[in-house]
């Protein structure tokens, strides 16, 4: 049956008003939701807000490196401090480090670029801060509703956004009801606000419909894979912040790796790598095993003889928004808007996108609120668009507008423009560089590049995908249609096989997707298997397919990875 037929046979859908209806309950949607009720309270006002998460509690889906900058938290909660916020660790130190094959140099004090400096700033669990923010909502009378994807936009007869349906539960792999079958409902709104991450399945809709895009450079995305270590307390420095650069990347593909020494031990490490790469046989994940092997990074995860002796504990990957300011759609709708990394304010030279986040839901909170108040409904939230050019953090993605785009250059002329640009002018430049091409448009034919050979891992410091996934505790209802679509069933076996070697079984993070033999065929041609329970949620699919044929749409609500920690 199709969800159309579904509603027609159980329907009609069972609906709930609110005045705010936000989608994601993430950085940018709790924030959001905060500052609505904050002034609600401060003005005497009832006004009345629910946030939808499509994970099973919220941070559960949450994944960032994460270094944050508390400006934009202590600007909606001066007293975070006191509410307990889990922002414990300080960053102490700053390393950026240029990698050759086997050493490195690293650029010390004075010769970091600015945005390097991370003074002031704290090494997180996003997904704890997450947790602590929802509980902050709840308390101010923020209905959170956990498990609930909201997996349709709703539309009023003039066109505006209405609010949102949540997914049907209890549908089997073939489309019809199972005895387990619930209907989604309808959550209606006089302003839905959507908060939902890079690649927001309903945010790239809206996108799509109302042209959000139409005036933006084309946006920009990068893949994020991380993993918690606990190690030796003697290789141990609480605070200390490294990045590097070069290897194992080549000189024109953009990327770089982070690690990131919390406290008790714990480090955050991973590997971030542009989306607009050029060799279909390159393997991010690959890579950012690969990354763990030398010498200036192994170091820590071994004892004084070289043997590994550091235990991982949690494995996770997730898309970056990374094309700026200038890759920025018009951020508000008839009825709506886009928030956080749904639209794109994360600051990729600062590798921070959690203050931006906040800023961002804080703005479209008070405009919602405003527009609530005054009796308005379904039209567009133009005061948030306007607080925003006037605000703090548009001053800060303009100065950093070019930081990727030089990148397209090679990192020998992205680390000197930027280093001019920062340095000498303060951000202050007085040119822009445009990108033209979405990044699934840069992969090469396979016959065009070389082939390349990821040693096997070794279970103590390097892993294969699988073992990975099974630490990141993802998990999804077996018995449900593919959430990973195909537009034309037929494309990755005609066109991605031949012309690109099959860049699906090396791109995903998660080994969704693989090329086996086809059986209907007597094994004689291969055919793409997606297993879909594997899923990770990172969106990269969605975003590199060389020829745009997967859609990402949600699984049933609380399916994906529990991310504990990250």
């Amino acid at each position: 049956m199709t969800p159309e037929q579904i509603i027609q046979q159980y329907g009609p859908r069972e609906s709930m008003e609110y005045d705010v209806v936000i989608v994601g309950a993430g950085p940018s949607g709790l924030s959001a939701a905060i500052r609505i009720k904050q002034l609600a309270a401060e003005k005497g006002k009832d006004v009345s807000v629910v946030v939808l998460e499509k994970g099973s509690e919220p941070g559960a889906h949450i994944l960032s490196g994460a270094i944050m900058d508390p400006r934009a938290l202590t600007e909606l909660m001066p007293d975070w401090k006191e509410k307990g916020a889990p922002l414990n660790q300080l960053v102490t130190d700053d390393a950026y480090v240029f990698l050759s094959e086997t050493g490195g140099t690293r650029l010390l004090g004075a010769m970091l670029p600015p945005f390097a400096h991370n003074h002031g700033n704290y090494i997180v669990s996003l997904g704890n801060v997450v947790r602590w923010l929802a509980q902050q909502a709840e308390s101010l009378g923020v209905e959170i509703f956990p498990g609930f994807a909201a997996a349709e936009v709703l539309y009023n007869d003039d066109g505006s956004v209405k609010g949102v349906a949540t997914g049907n539960m209890g549908v089997g792999k073939d489309g019809e009801p199972t005895a387990n079958f619930q209907l989604g409902m309808e959550l209606l709104g006089k302003y839905t606000l959507f908060c939902e991450g890079s690649r927001g399945h309903l945010g790239k809709r809206l996108i799509e419909r109302f042209k959000l895009d139409a005036d933006s450079d084309p946006q920009s995305y990068a893949i994020g894979i991380k993993e918690l270590w606990e190690i030796d307390p003697s290789r141990h420095t609480p605070g200390f912040v490294m990045h590097t650069a070069g290897w194992p990347m080549d000189e024109m593909t953009y990327g770089g790796a982070f690690m990131y020494h919390a406290e008790d031990n714990k480090v955050y490490c991973g590997y971030v790598i542009g989306l607009g790469y050029a060799n279909p046989y390159m393997s991010p994940f690959e890579e950012f095993q690969r990354w763990k092997t030398h010498p200036r990074v192994k170091w820590y995860f071994t004892d004084g003889k070289g043997n590994v002796n550091a235990k991982r504990l949690s494995y996770g990957a997730r898309a970056i928004t990374a094309g700026g300011v200038l890759a920025l759609p018009k951020t508000v709708f008839p009825g709506g808007a886009l928030a956080g990394c749904d639209a794109g304010y994360l600051n990729v030279s600062r590798i921070k996108g959690s203050h931006a986040a906040i800023k961002t839901g804080t703005l479209a909170g008070e405009a919602a609120y405003e527009a609530v108040t005054a009796g308005r409904q379904h039209d567009e939230l133009n005061a948030y668009p306007q607080a925003f050019q006037a605000s703090w953090l548009a001053a800060e993605l303009n100065k950093d507008r070019n930081f990727k785009n030089w990148f397209k250059r090679g990192l020998s002329v992205g680390t000197v423009m930027n280093g001019l640009e920062q340095y000498a002018l303060r951000g202050h430049m007085p040119w822009t560089l445009h990108r033209k091409q979405p990044d699934h448009v840069h992969l090469k034919p396979a016959a065009k590049c070389k082939p390349i050979d990821y040693a096997k891992p070794d279970g103590k410091l390097s892993f294969d995908r699988l073992s990975s996934v099974f630490i990141s505790n993802t998990n999804h209802e077996e018995n449900q249609p593919a959430h990973l679509t195909l537009k034309d069933p037929t494309a990755p076996t005609r066109i991605n096989l031949p012309k690109f070697a099959g860049p699906e079984g090396r791109y995903c993070p998660a080994g969704v997707y693989e090329f086996v033999p086809d059986e209907a065929q007597g094994g004689k041609a291969q055919r793409l298997q997606i297993n879909a329970q594997n899923c990770l949620h990172c969106k990269t699919c969605d975003i590199k397919d060389p020829t745009q044929n997967i859609v990402w749409v949600t699984p049933e609500g609380g399916g994906g990875p529990n991310y504990s920690g990250m």
